[in-house]
């Protein structure tokens, strides 16, 4: 793929970029403007027009003409598919999905640590006719954030967790001050008492969330399960049966995960 910036570049500055750009595209699956992506990576709007047309002429992006939006082209798909045979989370995970969505009513998702954000990778959908939207695939939330996330953070070493708490204006200006850290250590504190993370509405109003982490060969929390819905659904008598649930299937994929001769065991 050549890219021509313009003026030099070094060639991980490059990388760095298009990185950033793939990310901002897989935010949405319905696809995203170009506006919006300039406004998020900070880039200039010839940079960023050259990089994605680049992309799309590897087949890594698309380009809908009509909705004048970008999305994620043919050659990820391929690369996801035989990354997949790698990472048997997915395959593992999904059954648990499926019994907690079937079991609760509510959507079930499953989320992955990527840095400092979590990813939703895969959505269960429940039979409870009125849904939250906040969470579907390729979507990010900082570490905190999100009932994932949160899930995430609480188990992680002290010093790491400290660490990913500290924010900045635009995180302030974006989440809010229910986001602020001394709100996070309440709700990690919380967390580390019952296995399991409540987001009481803090992201929309309305919109509840809980989670669970599930842990990798190192122990360290390196998944989540989800389940998100709207508040009535979420009450504190109810939260009991639902962090049970959650901590049942997240124990059972980490179990799964933590035996040998899965792909990629180094043993």
């Amino acid at each position: 793929m050549s890219v021509n910036q313009g003026s030099p570049v070094q060639g991980a500055q490059v990388v760095g970029r298009i990185a950033l750009l793939l990310r901002l595209v897989g935010r949405n699956p319905a696809g995203t403007p170009l506006a919006e992506i300039v406004r998020d990576s900070g880039l200039t709007r010839p940079t960023v027009h050259r990089l994605l047309s680049s992309l799309a002429a590897e087949g890594i992006l698309d380009h809908d003409p009509i909705s004048h939006t970008w999305h994620y082209g043919p050659e990820i798909f391929v690369m996801g598919a035989v990354a997949a045979q790698r990472y048997p989370i997915e395959e593992l995970a999904r059954p648990s999905l499926q019994r907690l969505a079937e079991e609760t009513g509510e959507s079930a998702f499953l989320s992955i640590r990527r840095g400092t954000e979590t990813v939703c990778l895969l959505r269960e959908e429940g039979s409870f006719p009125i849904r939250s939207f906040v969470l579907h695939e390729g979507v990010r939330f900082p570490l905190g954030v999100a009932s994932a996330g949160i899930a995430i953070l609480a188990f992680l070493p002290e010093a790491e967790a400290e660490q990913l708490l500290v924010q900045d204006e635009a995180f302030v200006a974006r989440w809010g001050e229910q986001h602020s850290p001394d709100a996070i250590r309440a709700n990690l504190s919380r967390t580390r008492v019952t296995g399991y993370s409540v987001n009481p509405g803090l992201i929309f109003e309305g919109s509840w969330g809980m989670g669970a982490a599930i842990f990798d060969r190192a122990n360290r929390p390196t998944w989540a399960l989800s389940l998100t819905g709207i508040e009535p659904r979420f009450r504190p008598e109810r939260q009991q049966v639902l962090g049970q649930l959650l901590l049942e299937e997240a124990n059972r994929i980490t179990r799964l995960l933590q035996k040998p001769g899965l792909p990629g065991d180094p043993g």
